[in-house]
């Protein structure tokens, strides 16, 4: 069983200057949340950061809410929390596949994200991997997030994007009038 498996974890990153975070949590299962946010919030402080954490309406919404936290504000990386139970349809797969999916996409763009979406069989696996006295999920998503902080600030700042880059000017769409050798 995991619960009484021992695992080998980094030691805790340090900071020269103050470290933003955003918990962005979906409450379905209101205390195992809560439990993951503790767990989240106690690792952020211990390591001298500050956060703010805000709901969604579910799992599928965290990505986006952390998309849309990177293009409009100042965080330094995110947690994403909640927790997906297995039930008698196959949504459980498709929200446990697309919100992960999203949040690793984000991550390959280079947000710092801890993703501490619980993917489980039952209620008593989600209890035990939230409890801040058991597995701590929240703060090894939080714990992940700040490693991954730490590893940009020791890198310096990003020189290009990843992925696809839209056109630059210079590089119309054939047909436009603005092209290259057009007046």
């Amino acid at each position: 069983m995991a619960s009484s498996e021992t695992h080998y974890t980094l030691d805790r990153p340090e900071f020269d200057k103050p470290v933003k975070i955003l918990i962005v949590v979906a409450p379905y299962y209101k205390d195992i949340a809560d439990a993951l946010v503790a767990g989240a919030r106690a690792e952020i402080e211990a390591a001298g950061g500050t956060h703010e954490t805000v709901e969604v309406p579910g799992a599928l919404e965290v990505p986006t809410a952390i998309g849309i936290a990177e293009r409009l504000s100042n965080f330094d990386g995110y947690v994403a929390l909640g927790c997906v139970i297995r039930g008698e349809t196959t949504h459980y797969d498709t929200v446990c596949n697309d919100s992960s999916r999203g949040i690793t996409l984000l991550g390959l763009q280079g947000l710092c994200i801890g993703n501490g979406i619980l993917t489980v069989e039952t209620y008593e696996q989600a209890r035990v991997r939230a409890a801040v006295d058991e597995q701590n999920k929240g703060g090894g998503a939080a714990a992940a997030a700040l490693h991954l902080i730490a590893l940009t600030r020791k890198w310096g700042a990003p020189r290009k994007g990843v992925g696809f880059q839209p056109a630059r000017d210079e590089f119309q769409i054939a047909g436009d009038a603005k092209g290259p050798g057009t007046a």
